[in-house]
């Protein structure tokens, strides 16, 4: 488990961008934040980690944004909209729970009482600390 303080939407990109450059086919990255925390920030970054060249936005609307030219595609799920098992589980979330590239869950403790098969699963918790400033809890329970 890692702890880092973030001091600005750059510093949270750039580690978002390392978390890019050490994935691996299969990573499932459950992030877990407040409105405005900066899950959106830390996908930026690790989007272009990976290599992705096309704009990063949140999926609020589309439940999934897909970014592919990097070395791993990468999946950005939003769940913000789902509230029910019985939406999540109808909205077929489980071919990202064991990707074919990198899947980022905003969102994701609303699947964690679910029994989704999650083989690879990562953990980043990201805390407001003031206007600019946010710890980033890094948790991954399989090193």
């Amino acid at each position: 488990m890692g702890t880092f303080i973030s001091h600005s939407p750059a510093e949270t990109r750039s580690l978002g961008q390392s978390l890019g450059q050490a994935a691996e086919r299969g990573w499932v990255i459950a992030l877990s934040g407040d409105l405005g925390a900066g899950k959106t920030e830390l996908v930026k970054g690790l989007a272009h980690g990976l290599g992705a060249t096309t704009r990063v936005h949140s999926p609020t609307f589309t439940l999934v944004n897909e970014y592919g030219g990097g070395r791993l595609t990468l999946f950005h799920l939003d769940l913000y909209r789902l509230e029910t098992p019985g939406q999540m589980i109808a909205a077929g979330l489980e071919p990202f729970l064991q990707p074919d590239g990198v899947t980022v869950i905003e969102w994701a403790e609303r699947i964690y009482d679910l029994r989704f098969t999650i083989c690879d699963l990562k953990r980043v918790q990201i805390e407001i600390l003031s206007d600019m400033d946010r710890r980033i809890v890094y948790d991954d329970p399989s090193a």
